[in-house]
């Protein structure tokens, strides 16, 4: 599962902060096809060139492997938001997200 899913996870958050797989290698200090050999799937990093990789894009470990979350760093913004609402306001925004998540449903 990971020798498909770690390649792609690393492309689609690459993607997000708009950097070409030559200069992230670069920018964590590896050869310049670092990252191109990670995301075709020939190698996997070490667990030290892991976090470097993390820390450049701006995700925690566990954020790299939440696939079901597209923008981590967006997410994270959003609950260090909600986090400082009074409680009426975060009822009032958790019944507008169940509306909007009942008109999703209804158009598909």
């Amino acid at each position: 599962m990971y020798e498909d899913d770690f390649p792609r996870r690393l492309a689609q958050l690459r993607g997000l902060k708009g950097v070409s797989a030559r200069d992230m290698s670069l920018s964590i200090g590896q050869n310049p096809g670092y990252i191109n050999t990670i995301e075709n799937g020939k190698a996997f990093p070490t667990m030290q060139s892991f976090f470097y990789i993390c820390e450049f894009l701006g995700v925690t470990p566990q954020e790299f492997f939440d696939t079901g979350a597209a923008d981590p760093s967006e997410l994270r913004d959003l609950f260090g938001l909600i986090k400082s609402l009074p409680p009426d306001e975060t009822d009032a925004l958790l019944t507008i997200v169940k509306g909007l998540m009942k008109q999703t449903k209804n158009r598909s």
